[in-house]
Protein backbone atom coordinates (compact mmCIF):
# COMPACT_ATOMS: atom_id res chain seq x y z
CA UNK A 1 0.00 0.00 0.00
CA UNK A 2 1.64 3.32 -0.87
CA UNK A 3 1.74 5.93 2.40
CA UNK A 4 2.32 10.04 1.66
CA UNK A 5 5.89 10.43 0.16
CA UNK A 6 8.28 12.88 1.86
CA UNK A 7 10.09 15.52 -0.11
CA UNK A 8 13.25 13.18 -0.24
CA UNK A 9 11.28 9.93 -1.18
CA UNK A 10 9.69 11.75 -3.83
CA UNK A 11 12.54 13.17 -5.02
CA UNK A 12 14.01 10.05 -5.74
CA UNK A 13 11.49 8.43 -7.87
CA UNK A 14 8.59 7.06 -5.15
CA UNK A 15 6.53 4.94 -5.93
CA UNK A 16 8.11 4.26 -9.38
CA UNK A 17 11.18 3.54 -7.77
CA UNK A 18 10.45 1.37 -4.82
CA UNK A 19 11.95 -1.62 -3.75
CA UNK A 20 10.63 -2.48 -0.81
CA UNK A 21 8.44 -0.80 1.88
CA UNK A 22 8.55 -1.02 6.08
CA UNK A 23 6.99 0.31 9.27
CA UNK A 24 9.37 3.50 8.91
CA UNK A 25 11.88 3.17 5.99
CA UNK A 26 11.40 2.72 2.21
CA UNK A 27 14.36 1.48 0.02
CA UNK A 28 14.27 2.61 -3.37
CA UNK A 29 16.51 2.07 -6.36
CA UNK A 30 18.86 5.31 -6.63
CA UNK A 31 18.29 6.83 -9.73
CA UNK A 32 21.35 7.58 -10.92
CA UNK A 33 23.68 4.44 -10.68
CA UNK A 34 26.76 5.10 -8.95
CA UNK A 35 27.46 1.46 -9.36
CA UNK A 36 25.32 -1.31 -10.09
CA UNK A 37 22.44 -2.03 -7.18
CA UNK A 38 22.94 1.41 -6.32
CA UNK A 39 19.97 2.14 -3.86
CA UNK A 40 17.93 4.85 -1.22
CA UNK A 41 17.47 4.26 1.90
CA UNK A 42 14.94 6.34 3.21
CA UNK A 43 13.06 7.49 6.41
CA UNK A 44 9.20 7.42 5.93
CA UNK A 45 9.12 10.76 8.78
CA UNK A 46 9.42 13.48 8.13
CA UNK A 47 12.87 13.88 10.32
CA UNK A 48 15.82 16.19 8.90
CA UNK A 49 17.98 15.15 11.66
CA UNK A 50 19.23 11.58 12.07
CA UNK A 51 18.93 12.39 16.07
CA UNK A 52 14.98 12.67 15.15
CA UNK A 53 14.01 9.80 14.31
CA UNK A 54 11.99 7.38 16.72
CA UNK A 55 13.64 4.49 18.77
CA UNK A 56 11.18 2.07 16.49
CA UNK A 57 13.02 3.65 13.47
CA UNK A 58 16.35 3.01 14.77
CA UNK A 59 15.31 -0.35 15.98
CA UNK A 60 14.35 -1.84 12.41
CA UNK A 61 17.07 0.09 10.89
CA UNK A 62 18.93 -2.90 11.21
CA UNK A 63 16.42 -5.62 9.87
CA UNK A 64 16.27 -3.42 6.70
CA UNK A 65 20.16 -2.96 6.33
CA UNK A 66 20.34 -6.82 6.81
CA UNK A 67 17.80 -7.22 3.99
CA UNK A 68 19.87 -4.82 1.92
CA UNK A 69 22.73 -6.34 1.91
CA UNK A 70 21.11 -10.17 1.69
CA UNK A 71 19.83 -8.74 -1.56
CA UNK A 72 22.56 -6.77 -2.93
CA UNK A 73 24.90 -9.63 -2.50
CA UNK A 74 22.72 -12.50 -4.05
CA UNK A 75 22.29 -9.94 -7.10
CA UNK A 76 25.64 -8.38 -7.63
CA UNK A 77 28.30 -9.81 -5.37
CA UNK A 78 29.65 -6.33 -3.97
CA UNK A 79 33.14 -6.53 -2.41
CA UNK A 80 32.63 -3.49 -0.30
CA UNK A 81 29.29 -1.50 0.61
CA UNK A 82 28.96 2.19 1.47
CA UNK A 83 26.29 3.98 3.77
CA UNK A 84 26.55 8.04 2.70
CA UNK A 85 24.02 10.27 4.66
CA UNK A 86 24.46 13.47 3.37
CA UNK A 87 21.33 15.33 3.44
CA UNK A 88 22.76 18.97 1.75
CA UNK A 89 19.74 19.15 -1.05
CA UNK A 90 17.24 16.13 0.30
CA UNK A 91 16.27 17.33 3.70
CA UNK A 92 14.29 14.31 4.85
CA UNK A 93 16.91 11.15 6.33
CA UNK A 94 18.22 8.75 4.40
CA UNK A 95 21.40 6.89 3.00
CA UNK A 96 22.88 6.40 -0.39
CA UNK A 97 23.54 2.92 -0.55
CA UNK A 98 26.27 2.01 -2.59
CA UNK A 99 27.58 -1.54 -3.71
CA UNK A 100 31.43 -1.64 -4.14
CA UNK A 101 32.88 -4.15 -6.65
CA UNK A 102 36.56 -4.39 -8.21
CA UNK A 103 35.15 -5.55 -11.82
CA UNK A 104 32.40 -4.10 -13.95
CA UNK A 105 28.99 -6.18 -12.71
CA UNK A 106 25.95 -6.74 -15.32
CA UNK A 107 22.28 -7.00 -14.98
CA UNK A 108 19.02 -5.95 -16.93
CA UNK A 109 21.12 -5.35 -20.11
CA UNK A 110 23.47 -3.00 -18.14
CA UNK A 111 26.95 -2.99 -17.55
CA UNK A 112 28.64 -0.75 -14.90
CA UNK A 113 32.14 0.01 -13.24
CA UNK A 114 32.67 1.35 -9.98
CA UNK A 115 35.19 3.94 -11.15
CA UNK A 116 36.21 5.38 -7.31
CA UNK A 117 37.28 1.54 -6.47
CA UNK A 118 38.65 1.41 -4.08
CA UNK A 119 38.40 4.51 -3.16
CA UNK A 120 35.97 7.37 -2.69
CA UNK A 121 32.65 6.40 -4.92
CA UNK A 122 31.67 8.95 -7.84
CA UNK A 123 28.96 10.29 -7.14
CA UNK A 124 29.25 12.66 -10.33
CA UNK A 125 29.91 10.41 -12.35
CA UNK A 126 26.67 8.08 -12.09
CA UNK A 127 25.13 6.57 -14.95
CA UNK A 128 21.40 8.23 -15.16
CA UNK A 129 18.80 5.53 -16.01
CA UNK A 130 15.77 5.78 -18.02
CA UNK A 131 12.41 4.61 -16.65
CA UNK A 132 12.91 1.50 -19.01
CA UNK A 133 16.20 1.15 -17.11
CA UNK A 134 14.82 1.67 -13.35
CA UNK A 135 11.92 -0.70 -13.46
CA UNK A 136 14.00 -3.55 -14.82
CA UNK A 137 16.30 -2.91 -12.01
CA UNK A 138 13.54 -2.37 -9.80
CA UNK A 139 12.13 -5.59 -10.70
CA UNK A 140 15.67 -7.55 -10.67
CA UNK A 141 16.29 -6.31 -7.35
CA UNK A 142 13.18 -7.30 -5.60
CA UNK A 143 13.55 -10.68 -6.91
CA UNK A 144 16.15 -11.57 -4.42
CA UNK A 145 14.80 -9.67 -1.36
CA UNK A 146 14.03 -11.83 1.63
CA UNK A 147 11.61 -10.19 3.63
CA UNK A 148 12.34 -13.04 6.54
CA UNK A 149 16.38 -11.87 6.12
Amino acid sequence: MLQKANQTMTRFGYPETLIQTYEHWVVLLRDKQVTLGSLILCSRSDATAFSALSSEAFGELQRVIKQIEHSLTAAFHYEKINYLMLMMSDPNVHFHVIPRYSTPRSACGLTLSDGGWPAVPKLNEAYATTAVERAALCRYIQGYWRLGA
